[in-house]
Parts: C-alpha cells; sequence; structure tokens
C-alpha cells in the first residue's frame, strides 16, 4: 500500500461516513430512526487503523433489528478497502 496522504484520509473518513449511512437506509426506512451517529476514528501510523462505530436511536415503533448499526460499519470497511485496492 502507497504511503496515505492527508487527502486520503479525509477521503476515507467520507467514505466510511457516507458509506455505512447509505447501507443503515437501505435495510431501515427514514421515517423509523431518531437519530444515527457514525464515528470513525482513524489512527495511521505505521499501519492504517481504522474504527468505525454506527450508533441508531430507532423511534419506539419500529422493528428494525439493532445488528444493522454493526453491518454498517462491517459495510464501510469494506467499501474502504475497495478504495485503498484503486490506489
Amino acid at each position: 500500500m502507497k504511503k496515505l496522504t492527508d487527502e486520503d484520509l479525509d477521503k476515507i473518513s467520507e467514505i466510511a461516513v457516507s458509506s455505512a449511512q447509505d447501507f443503515v437506509l437501505s435495510k431501515v426506512s427514514k421515517k423509523e430512526i431518531n437519530d444515527i451517529d457514525i464515528d470513525v476514528e482513524i489512527n495511521y501510523e505505521d499501519v492504517l487503523d481504522i474504527n468505525i462505530t454506527v450508533n441508531l436511536l430507532f423511534d419506539e415503533l419500529s422493528a428494525a433489528d439493532t445488528k444493522v448499526a454493526d453491518e454498517a460499519a462491517d459495510h464501510a470497511l469494506l467499501e474502504i478497502e475497495k478504495f485503498l485496492d484503486k490506489i
């Protein structure tokens, strides 16, 4: 993997947030979500370490599964891997 620039790291953060949010909204109606919080932590020294946490607050009438938050984080990591393969 090439040495990542600050622009690359910014792009990785953007990819993480947008792909996680898009994934959640593809699985759960926006009406069922009261709040979505996506936290991306990137540590890049010798190796690239990315931690993505997705927290969802569903409407009390929602039947959505809370596992969608973990699935969204996993999906975001896959999208980041695709980006890294291209650069």
